[in-house]
């Protein structure tokens, strides 16, 4: 942060705010300066600090608020506490995500607002599958569609192609060259594979480390 501030008045000769947004589950961890000291020179670097966590308290307050910062606290806060509640996490995200159509945001900042909701509220699978049926009845009784089942699959699809992209660049690095069958055989499997092999990886010796665990692993 200081380096930031540094850089930041360095181009543009004007002093900047900096403030630390604190997102972990601890209470008591509340940093707000940056020094050091050294023969004949100290430097103390004090910043502006917000603490998600003290929110929980607050919760009427987000809820009657129309900044859309708000939602961002809410689904970070519901994030951390339905951790191992996959149904409960589902209640909230179908909540907070139909919060920003009946706030009567704009489509863009809907799109956005969702995309981060989707982003750190997480589901298992089947759960996942489950809220879009749901929030597409929503949108079908609402007449609207702002953030469409195939956006959606556009999304997921880059998803996959970008774990598909980081898992050979590994692959590689770690075995060497694939020959052309092994390389097919990682884009056909599905993302939770992808994320399987990518961990396993770590374990790999050489080819023939890869070419058992695809064996021993089809796509499912």
């Amino acid at each position: 942060m200081f380096s930031y501030n540094l850089r930041i008045f360095d181009k543009f000769a004007k002093p900047a705010i900096s403030l630390a947004i604190l997102c972990d589950a601890d209470p008591n961890w509340r940093p707000n300066q940056y020094n050091y000291n050294y023969p004949d020179t100290r430097l103390n670097f004090e910043f502006g600090t917000a603490k998600l966590l003290d929110y929980q308290n607050r919760w009427q307050e987000l809820e009657a608020s129309d900044n859309p910062f708000a939602t961002v606290v809410m689904a970070h806060l519901k994030t951390q506490q339905t951790n191992k509640k996959a149904e409960e996490r589902k209640t909230w995200k179908f909540s907070l995500i139909r919060r920003l159509y009946e706030q009567g945001l704009q489509e863009r900042d809907i799109r956005n607002l969702y995309r981060f909701i989707d982003w750190v509220m997480i589901l298992p699978k089947a759960l996942e599958a489950e809220f879009w049926e749901e929030f597409k009845q929503f949108e079908q009784e609402r007449t609207m569609s702002y953030v469409t089942t195939g956006e959606r699959i556009g999304y997921e699809r880059g998803k996959q192609e970008g774990e598909q992209s980081l898992v050979l660049r590994q692959v590689k690095k770690r075995v060497g060259e694939l020959p052309e069958e092994a390389q097919e055989r990682i884009q056909a499997l599905p993302l939770v594979q992808l994320e399987a092999l990518g961990e396993a990886l770590l374990d790999f010796t050489g080819l023939e480390d890869l070419l058992s665990w695809l064996e021993a692993n089809p796509p499912s």
